[in-house]
């Protein structure tokens, strides 16, 4: 299994919108952070679809080591 690669040890803040469907980058590999850019196409890793409850901005994870994916939880504080 491929592992992901830290992109950022903590949290990306994006503005999302509600009902709006998202793909987080997984694999850490995306020049879009923290959204995929199908960088993982050569890895067996896949983005998250996640999709926004409210209009605001959104913690997504940016060390890929979370445990409640997309969601930041601190687990970059781990590394």
């Amino acid at each position: 299994m491929t592992e992901a690669v830290i992109a950022k040890k903590g949290a990306f803040f994006a503005d999302v919108e509600e009902g709006k469907t998202y793909l987080w980058c997984a694999c850490g590999l995306s020049k879009n952070q923290p959204f995929c850019d199908s960088s993982h196409k050569d890895t067996d890793i896949k983005p998250v679809q996640y999709v926004a409850e409210a209009t605001k901005s959104f913690m997504f994870c940016g060390c890929k080591q979370t445990k409640n994916r997309p969601r930041c939880d601190g687990s970059h504080g781990k590394l």
